[in-house]
């Protein structure tokens, strides 16, 4: 019989999300928004709309929400708040009127945002909730089985990690999307999706995806806006501030997690292949995101001149990070870094990797990974 999962402390804490404001909590599915829930918010009513009873009885009356809350009900919990989007007028009564405070969950912000719903006034802030971090899992991170199992808690203490990953990207995925009435022609979208995750980590070139899913364009457009809508896909912007070397403008797209993007790519991101590389990029992201949407609120982006200069990510106006998996790098490896530094707009940058010690080398401070990741969440990067 197989062992239960660890507990782990997520960094998000919850009560003092809650203790003053209602929020807005969106994640994709999977990534423990209702077992911390229950971890961290014990004793406070939950309505979970995916229990059909409970559903059902809002949506046929959605008063019987305040019929049904006591004043000992400071706090209150919707799950999955993007089935029922006309809740909101009554939450955002409540809250008026009694000062309740609303944690209100979901694995998508489309049908709030696109059906014209009451968004509670700026009553609300949204935060995003992310799979597992380094910091989080502690002793039990190990970066091979991040990168061939992904973060999300289930996938990566599974039993059988890639049946859960084949689920998860496959059926999972496409019924998310059915869920959110885009589209209903599920073979163009699966097709789609495989395409898609061919294109992690780059600038998409729209026609090409097009040709190669067999969909018209508009609706590659239309696709990619549902990825990023269910937060299954992440827009990283251009970082434009550079004078002496043009900068691009255009987006580069990243999926949220290295273990679904594999699996939709059909490959096994192993160490020492050249795909390691995208897995080490798309992983790097992510916990520079979870650090971005935790703790700091800075903008995150990528530079690329027009002449090819390229640096993965620009976290705030001030740190570089280039992102190489090898454990021996040269002055070569660093010429876009180096390019950068010409503009003399950022205070420090980085190469993470994977050579064993730090170094500096040609102004830049190579990283291994670890090293990196324990000052970042130290907050040293500021």
């Amino acid at each position: 019989m197989a062992a239960d999962p660890p507990v782990i402390e997520r960094i998000l804490d919850l009560q003092a999300l809650v203790e003053k404001r209602s929020h807005f909590l969106f994640g994709p599915r999977q990534t423990g928004k209702s077992f911390l829930i229950a971890h961290r918010l014990k004793n406070v009513r939950v309505y979970d709309l995916l229990d059909t009873s409970v559903y059902l009885a809002l949506s046929h009356n959605p008063g019987r929400l305040a019929q049904e809350l006591t004043p000992r009900d400071r706090v209150v919990v919707i799950d999955e708040i993007q089935r029922l989007p006309e809740l909101l007028n009554e939450v955002h009564r409540l809250i008026e009127h009694r000062g309740t405070r609303f944690l209100l969950t979901g694995s998508s912000a489309r049908k709030l945002r696109r059906g014209g719903v009451n968004l509670l006034g700026g009553r609300a802030r949204t935060k995003y909730f992310h799979p597992l971090t380094c910091r989080e899992l502690g002793e039990h991170f190990d970066l091979q089985r991040a990168a061939e199992r992904g973060l999300l808690p289930s996938i990566y203490f599974s039993d059988d990690p890639r049946a859960d990953l084949e689920a998860y990207a496959g059926s999972y995925l496409q019924q998310e999307i059915v869920a959110e009435g885009a589209t209903r022609n599920i073979p163009a979208f699966s097709r789609f999706l495989k395409v898609a995750a061919l294109c992690n980590a780059t600038i998409v070139n729209f026609t090409k995806v097009a040709n190669d899913a067999q969909v018209p364009r508009t609706t590659v457009y239309e696709y990619f806006e549902v990825l990023k809508d269910t937060l299954v896909l992440h827009e990283l912007p251009a970082w434009r501030k550079s004078r002496k070397r043009k900068p691009l403008a255009s987006s580069k797209y990243f999926f949220f997690d290295v273990g679904v993007v594999a699996t939709l790519q059909g490959r096994q991101f192993r160490r020492g292949t050249p795909e390691f590389g995208e897995a080490l990029e798309t992983y790097v992201l992510h916990e520079l995101r979870c650090y971005v949407d935790y703790v700091s609120g800075e903008p995150l982006a990528y530079w690329r001149s027009t002449s090819g200069f390229e640096v993965d990510f620009i976290l705030g106006d001030h740190t570089a990070v280039e992102v190489k998996a090898r454990e021996n790098l040269s002055p070569q490896d660093l010429k876009s870094l180096r390019a950068l530094a010409e503009e003399q707009k950022l205070k420090r940058y980085l190469c993470v990797c994977l050579e064993p010690r730090t170094r500096e080398l040609d102004g830049v401070r190579l990283l291994p990974l670890a090293d990196f990741l324990e000052a970042l969440w130290g907050g040293k990067y500021r």
